[in-house]
């Protein structure tokens, strides 16, 4: 563990040349990265979570989490070209605003005096197509307008009645499931993804009974002729028929974890193990219990969706199988980016597996806001 880390640093620093003191902090937190422990799972239909406790938790309170900045209008998400760049007093060049709408480009812009976590994954609808964010970063406070790095979840839309992206209560953003995820993150390819969403819609309106609904002349549920009609991810996750199905299994799991989740706090609950049909498939885990919570209500909706689509068999998951799925996380590649002073991105492949790492290198930092493993066919 400690010398897949190391070499993760030293590739960081051979490609970026990184001697920040956020770099340093980080370079003596990782010998005493967390160790994770699993314990007994929560089961609800073909959904299986395996709560993860860490030996040590870190103050994630500084940071800002999408659904939040947007809620608070401290985070603008815009199409390309719609939005300006506020005067701020900075060095340095100011980034080019490319003018035009693209598909897998937006602009963000951070507001706030608090850095903004950003993960892959979290869907953002609205502009002209609906988005999912590519990667975890760490957007600074009080940001000039980045360049968001995103992948189109909704193929058939390139209109809208406004360029900006806004909050529609509740949770802000949604999560997609690991499997769109996964295209986004570990293929970085728009017509893998276009291709996942396509699959998932499928699986839903085949697994969302008609029975109940009001029935129309053509003999279909309006729910469901919604659902044939769209191609935007966001708007099939909000169906209310999905909605019913994904509830019926993420609502009594996000009630059950949650409970998990306050008996555990002291013993610092930062994760889960996620298996689907006894067949493990993904873990997330976090730096600290509150940055864990925040997340967990769109976290769990994502798993319960991936549950619902999903028709994967294996043997009976146990504890010891999702530990060494954690304890396994060296690999035969990695790949290093990093924003120095801000933070670091790691990639690791293994055989079957990737693992994305997200350190922060601000000050008084120096240690990992977010991992994800992913399992690999």
């Amino acid at each position: 563990m400690v010398s897949r880390l190391f070499v993760a640093f030293v590739v960081g620093v051979t490609l970026l040349g990184l001697e920040g003191a956020g770099e340093k902090q980080a370079r003596a937190g990782e010998t005493s990265r967390s160790e994770y422990k699993v314990l007994a799972p929560i089961r609800h239909g073909n959904l299986t979570v395996f709560p993860v406790v860490a030996s040590s938790s870190h103050n994630t309170q500084q940071f800002l989490t999408l659904d939040e900045g947007l809620r608070s209008g401290e985070v603008v998400v815009s199409e390309a070209g719609a939005i300006r760049p506020m005067v701020r007093r900075r060095s340095g060049p100011m980034p080019p605003i490319r003018e035009g709408a693209q598909v897998n480009q937006l602009m963000l812009v951070n507001n706030s005096s608090r850095p903004l976590l950003l993960l892959a994954g979290e869907v953002v609808s609205g502009g002209k197509q609906d988005r999912v964010i590519a990667k975890d970063r760490i957007v600074p406070a009080e940001s000039d307008p980045i360049d968001l790095g995103v992948f189109c979840v909704e193929p058939g839309r390139w209109v809208g009645t406004s360029s900006k992206f806004y909050s529609k209560g509740g949770m802000a953003s949604a999560m997609a499931a690991p499997g769109v995820r996964s295209k986004a993150m570990s293929d970085k390819d728009q017509q893998k993804v276009w291709s996942e969403v396509g699959k998932t819609r499928a699986a839903m309106i085949a697994s969302v009974p008609a029975a109940g609904e009001t029935v129309t002349v053509q003999g279909e549920a309006p729910e469901i002729q919604a659902m044939q009609t769209t191609t935007s991810y966001a708007k099939l996750m909000d169906n209310k028929a999905v909605q019913k199905q994904v509830d019926s299994v993420a609502a009594p799991m996000e009630s059950d974890y949650k409970s998990v989740i306050k008996q555990l706090r002291d013993r610092n609950a930062v994760g889960v193990v996620v298996a689907v049909n006894d067949e493990i498939i993904w873990a997330d885990m976090f730096a600290s219990t509150d940055l864990l919570q925040k997340y967990w209500p769109k976290l769990v909706r994502s798993y319960a969706a991936e549950a619902i689509v999903t028709h994967a068999t294996g043997k009976k998951v146990d504890e010891g199988a999702a530990q060494a799925f954690l304890e396994q996380m060296s690999g035969r590649h990695e790949n290093v980016e990093s924003e120095p002073g801000l933070y670091r991105h790691t990639e690791i492949t293994g055989d079957g597996f990737k693992v994305f790492e997200l350190t922060s290198l601000l000050p008084k930092t120096g240690f990992e806001l977010h991992v994800a493993k992913m399992a690999e066919n």
